[in-house]
C-alpha cells in the first residue's frame, strides 16, 4: 500500500496547545475538529500549568503519556513518533501574545497548523510567520468562524456574479456586552478576570484583535474587496483599563467603494449580534450571525427575498457547506467546522505530496492582513491627522 492510500484510510491525528479546563474555545475547537469524522485529537499541552495540563487531559481521555507539559516538549516528542501516530497538525488555543512562538515550533518541527485569530501580536511577527509558513510548505489555517457560514458563502457568490451591480458602501457591525458588567468595577477584578484586557497576554490591542480582525475579514471574505485607507477613533470606558473596548472605523477600498466598521464590547444587552450590509446599485443584502441560517437580498423597488440555508437552488459553496436539509438550523459549530474540514482536504493534499492552494479557508496571508488592519486602526487612533493608508 502507497503512502498516498494510507493517509487517505485513516483519520488524520490533531494536537491541541491551550485550550484546557476553563478554556472557552478550546472545545470549540475540538468539536469542530472531530465533527466530521476526519480527525481525532490525541494530544495537547493544554496549560502553561503543567499540572491544569494534565488535569485537562485527563478531563478529555488523552492518554497520559501524550499531555506534555509544554509546548516545546510536545513538538519535540511528537516528531520522534513514527507517522500514523504522531500528530499530522495543531490547533493553537492560546492567548495571542503566544500564537508565533508556537506556529513557528510546530511548523518548523514538521506540523501543519491551524491557529485561532488574531494571528499574531504584531504585524512584523505576521510577516515572519508568513516566510516560514512558505519556507516549510506546511498548510496553516486561520480560524476566521464567520467565513465557514453557507449563507455568507452564498453572499459571496452573489457579488462575485454581479448581482449586486456597482457596490458603494460596505457596513459592517460586531456588537457584544461582555464586558459591560466592568463599566462601574471600582475594584478592578478584570485584571485578574479578562486576559484580553492585559497586554502583557494579548498585545497592544484588545477588541480590535478580538472581533474587529473578524468584521475586517467578513466583509473581506465576501466582497473581495481591499481597504485602501481608514480613520479610526477607539474608546475605552472600564476603570484602569488601557486598552480598548469598542472602537469606528471608516474605510476607503480600493475602486472606491466606502465603508463603515463597528465593534463593541461595552454594549450592554448586545450578545454576538455581528452583521453586514452591502449595498450595491442593484441590491443590497444583510446577513445577520443571530438569524445566520438566513441572507436577505433587497431591491430598489421594496421588494425583499429572504434565501434560506439548503435550499436546492443557493450556489454550490453553499450547499457544500450545510449538513442539514432546509429547515434545520446549523450554528458555530458547523462553520468552524467547514474551516476545519477544508485545511484537512489541504492537509491531505499535502500528505500526497500535491498542491494544497485554492481550498476554501482562511490562511496566513489572511493573518497578515488582519494584523495590517489592526495596526493601521491604532496608529489612526493615535494620530491627529486621522485618514490612514492601511499598511502592506
Amino acid at each position: 500500500m502507497n503512502r498516498g492510500l494510507k493517509m487517505r484510510d485513516r483519520k488524520l491525528l490533531g494536537g491541541l496547545v491551550g485550550g484546557g479546563l476553563g478554556s472557552f474555545i478550546g472545545p470549540v475547537h475540538r468539536m469542530a475538529g472531530i465533527l466530521d469524522g476526519q480527525a481525532d485529537f490525541v494530544a495537547g499541552a493544554l496549560s502553561s500549568n503543567p499540572e491544569k495540563s494534565k488535569r485537562s487531559g485527563k478531563k478529555i481521555y488523552f492518554d497520559p503519556a501524550r499531555v506534555y507539559s509544554n509546548y516545546r516538549d510536545m513538538a519535540e516528542k511528537e516528531a520522534s513518533l513514527p507517522a500514523g501516530k504522531r500528530i499530522d497538525f495543531v490547533s493553537i488555543t492560546t492567548p495571542n501574545v503566544y500564537h508565533f512562538d508556537i506556529a513557528k515550533t510546530f511548523l518548523e518541527a514538521g506540523f501543519h497548523v491551524i491557529c485561532d485569530k488574531p494571528m499574531t501580536c504584531t504585524l512584523a511577527e505576521a510577516r515572519k510567520l508568513r516566510k516560514i509558513v512558505a519556507q516549510t510548505g506546511k498548510v496553516f489555517a486561520l480560524t476566521y468562524t464567520y467565513t465557514g457560514y453557507p449563507m455568507v458563502k452564498q453572499a459571496r457568490f452573489m457579488v462575485s456574479s454581479g448581482m449586486l451591480g456597482t457596490i458603494n458602501k460596505v457596513v459592517v457591525e460586531y456588537p457584544q456586552g461582555w464586558l459591560s458588567r466592568f463599566l462601574e468595577d471600582t475594584a478592578e477584578t478584570w485584571r485578574t478576570q479578562v486576559w484580553r484586557l492585559n497586554p502583557e497576554l494579548s498585545g497592544a490591542f484588545c477588541t480590535v484583535g478580538d472581533i474587529g480582525t473578524h468584521a475586517e475579514n467578513l466583509a473581506r471574505y465576501i466582497t473581495g474587496f481591499k481597504i485602501k485607507e481608514l480613520c479610526a477613533d477607539l474608546s475605552s470606558f472600564i476603570p484602569g483599563n488601557v486598552l480598548d473596548e469598542e472602537g469606528s472605523v471608516l474605510l476607503h477600498y480600493i475602486g472606491g467603494a466606502e465603508g463603515l466598521l463597528h465593534i463593541s464590547q461595552v454594549s450592554t444587552g448586545e450578545e454576538n449580534g455581528l452583521n453586514i450590509k452591502i449595498y450595491g446599485t442593484r441590491m443590497g443584502l444583510y446577513w445577520n450571525q443571530d438569524s445566520a441560517n438566513y441572507l436577505a437580498a433587497k431591491m430598489p423597488n421594496g421588494q425583499s427575498v429572504t434565501y434560506s440555508k439548503g435550499a436546492p437552488f443557493l450556489c454550490d459553496e453553499s450547499k457544500q457547506a450545510s449538513r442539514l436539509p432546509l429547515g434545520h438550523p446549523e450554528g458555530v459549530i458547523e462553520a468552524f467546522a467547514n474551516i476545519y474540514r477544508e485545511a484537512y482536504k489541504a492537509i491531505r493534499a499535502a500528505m500526497r505530496g500535491e498542491s494544497h492552494e485554492g481550498y476554501d479557508f482562511p490562511t496566513v496571508d489572511d493573518g497578515v492582513i488582519g494584523m495590517a488592519f489592526i495596526e493601521s486602526v491604532l496608529v489612526s487612533a493615535a494620530s491627529q491627522h486621522k485618514w490612514t493608508l492601511m499598511k502592506r
